[in-house]
């Protein structure tokens, strides 16, 4: 069993630690000096010394730790993480259950009571993905646990914080169990994806997008003409042909994109002489689609929060409004716009202004037609709607 670290919380945030907000910031506690080593399990008191919760220390870009149990007698060991795994893999029965969709996450962190660590499911294979070094120090008791819980083919995964040459023993994804093919084919309502778990840090499709791409196929995309903007390995532009749009246009700066994207499509049987796949700068791109008077029935844009390429600096917060007028300018009356960000930082309202204040600047009607934010695998603390981070909006230019 692990020493575990006594700390004074402030006592402006005792209530809200009771309530239930998960997430440990640096202004909560008193004194932080008390604990150095990352995946330290604390112990949260109050002035009086009356215990409030248990969590553990690991540094991200959210916080310092997480909140893990408001129990005082509560160990954190194997079983208590069995216990969380158990209670995930049953929340998310129907998805196994779903022969059309073989990809799906299976524990969202804080959503599922252990902020820093997530994992997903790619038809028998698991991908972990830790966010900092505290999670990772407490791996072998989450990893213990989650072979005693689940039938597994292969674990895989992935660090999302800086090593500085730490963990150099386990520089490989792959982690126990039978390596997967490369690629291995997953299904995602009935379409069919080729993810790489062992290649980077990304495996070729985020799962968080789903239903948006399911009602781009099934409610907007026939007929239309459509263009794909930051298109990663074209999975919008997948549904959107499978849909019946006329012609796809993807638009990704990195060049892997270009077979990347044609993989999806040739695995999908789709007749890639409709579909266009550029390697460009989108900002550039909109230029050139300006010049040219190009003009689409559906815009997809979901740029990363944060962007740089070798002329243009994006930061979702600050430049969405002017992106959104640059996409407006090349989407035909009628047409429809799926504007979507990731950004955590703002909420659905004040995207929602972004999307007005663009659309009023060029004085330019509109009609919200319907909007989106994390699937049901994608779980979120009751009381921590921060991590509710994607919005997705379907926009009708009108005139």
């Amino acid at each position: 069993m692990q020493n575990e670290i006594n700390l004074i919380l402030k006592p402006d945030f005792v209530q809200k630690i009771k309530n239930g907000y998960p997430l440990l910031s640096k202004e909560f506690i008193e004194d932080w000096s008390e604990v150095t080593q990352e995946g330290s399990i604390i112990n949260l008191l109050d002035k009086k010394k009356n215990f409030i919760a248990k969590g553990y220390y690991g540094l991200q870009n959210k916080g310092q730790g997480w909140v893990l149990s408001l129990q005082a007698d509560e160990v954190i060991d194997t079983n208590f993480f069995k216990q969380k795994i158990k209670a995930a893999i049953g929340y998310r029965k129907d998805f196994f259950a779903d022969t059309q969709t073989t990809a799906f996450r299976v524990f969202n962190g804080e959503g599922d009571g252990v902020g820093g660590v997530t994992i997903d499911y790619f038809d028998g294979y698991y991908l972990f993905t830790w966010y900092s070094i505290g999670i990772y120090e407490l791996k072998e008791m989450f990893l213990e646990a989650f072979k005693q819980s689940v039938d597994f083919q292969g674990i895989y995964q992935k660090k999302r914080f800086d090593t500085k040459g730490m963990y150099l023993d386990d520089n490989n994804d792959f982690i126990c169990g039978m390596q997967a093919p490369a690629p291995l084919h997953v299904k995602e309502n009935g379409a069919t994806f080729a993810v790489y778990l062992d290649d980077g840090a990304m495996v070729g499709v985020f799962l968080d997008q789903r239903e948006v791409r399911k009602a781009i196929r099934d409610k907007y995309a026939k007929n239309k003409t459509v263009l794909n903007t930051f298109s990663y390995t074209g999975a919008f532009s997948v549904f959107a042909a499978l849909g019946g749009a006329k012609s796809t246009t993807s638009v990704d700066l990195a060049k892997r994109s270009l077979p990347k994207t044609k993989e999806q499509f040739t695995i999908n049987n789709i007749d890639l002489n409709n579909q266009n796949i550029v390697v460009e700068d989108v900002f550039l791109y909109f230029k050139y689609a300006v010049r040219k008077k190009l003009l689409f029935d559906m815009v997809v844009v979901d740029p990363p929060s944060f962007a740089r390429s070798k002329k243009h600096t994006f930061s979702a917060n600050r430049d969405y409004v002017k992106l959104l007028k640059e996409v407006i300018q090349i989407t035909n009356k009628g047409g429809i716009i799926v504007a979507s960000t990731n950004a955590a930082n703002f909420s659905m309202m004040t995207f929602r202004g972004f999307i007005d204040k663009a659309f009023k600047d060029l004085k330019i009607k509109f009609q919200v037609l319907e909007s989106y934010s994390l699937p049901k695998d994608f779980r979120v603390a009751e009381k921590f709607k921060e991590s509710d981070y994607l919005k997705v909006v379907f926009i009708k230019k009108l005139h």
